[in-house]
């Protein structure tokens, strides 16, 4: 009849995906898959097109299921509906919904990793950055815990590098020999986020920042904190531990985590490096996985070379 003859049009070529038209107001995706899940699965859907925001386009799995829908409605004295208001259905000229992603799928520079089968504390962000890495320069990282699990923001350069990295990464493991032993499973799940730019107020052990080698430091930042002991005279004892406090004086060129790296890596493998201004001056904090790993033994030692003076 006529209502049909307004409702469908016939002058295209089936396709599996529909184009909807007369939708109610922020018709939301959950309205759409439920008019439409009667004739099929929908694997793909984009809502709020047109000027009118009141257009969308659904996507079912093949061909012959967009026909069965668009059959039923053209012979039913009923037309289809959402929220009461008269929805009229047509073959789209495209046959596959495209830039159509979650915001999960929008490729991004910041990826959201979420880190099942581990607390927090089984994953460090040394670890994190470690794996990530392999891909590209790591600009930031912020972990976290949400009702999904541990989490973390992962920063690159760029979309493309971000997209390597996820698309090698999401459902595989973290490396056992990383992790400690008792944890049984570790899998990535991984999805793009909306942030460009982290904002990492202070370098720790839940949040780094590897562009900005003076953001402060917050006291959790190194794992170990040394407690200065008096001596017989009354003096502070320098106590051996495995961080290194450097002073860096007299500095004839700028002085990055990278630099500090080549240096101190010399002396044995350097874990965690964090550098801020204490005093007016610019300090650093070396660790190494164990005390006897650096050597350095006097109490200070100032390297004439660097200018950099290095206490236990």
């Amino acid at each position: 009849g006529g209502g049909a003859g307004q409702q469908f049009r016939y002058t295209q070529t089936p396709s599996k995906v529909l184009h909807l038209r007369n939708l109610p107001w922020e018709c939301t995706e959950e309205e759409l898959v439920e008019l439409c899940k009667p004739f099929g699965r929908i694997v793909n859907t984009k809502s709020g097109v047109g000027a009118n925001r009141n257009q969308a386009f659904v996507e079912f799995t093949d061909v012959n299921q967009a026909i069965s829908m668009v059959s039923y409605f053209a012979s039913s004295s009923e037309p289809a509906q959402i929220r009461g208001k008269t929805v009229y259905i047509q073959y789209s000229n495209r046959q596959e919904i495209i830039n159509n992603k979650s915001p999960g799928e929008t490729a991004g520079n910041v990826l959201l990793v979420t880190i099942e089968g581990v607390q927090a504390s089984d994953v460090t962000i040394d670890v994190i950055h470690l794996v990530f890495s392999a891909f590209g320069f790591v600009h930031k990282i912020a972990t976290f815990e949400k009702a999904a699990g541990f989490q973390a923001l992962i920063q690159y350069t760029d979309a493309p590098t971000a997209s390597a990295a996820r698309e090698a990464l999401d459902g595989r493991s973290i490396p056992r020999y990383l992790l400690p032993d008792h944890v049984v499973s570790c899998h990535l799940r991984i999805s793009f986020s909306a942030h460009k730019d982290l904002n990492i107020k202070f370098q720790s052990h839940r949040s780094r920042d590897y562009t900005n080698p003076y953001l402060p430091v917050n006291s959790s930042a190194i794992d170990s904190t040394l407690q200065p002991a008096v001596g017989a005279d009354g003096r502070r004892v320098e106590a051996e531990g495995n961080v290194l406090l450097a002073s860096i004086e007299n500095m004839q060129y700028a002085v990055s985590v990278d630099v500090l790296h080549t240096v101190f890596s010399a002396f044995g493998t350097v874990q965690k490096i964090a550098i801020f201004e204490k005093n007016g001056g610019t300090q650093a904090l070396i660790q190494y996985p164990e005390i006897g790993h650096h050597s350095f033994h006097a109490p200070c030692y100032t390297d004439t070379y660097t200018g950099i003076r290095l206490c236990g």
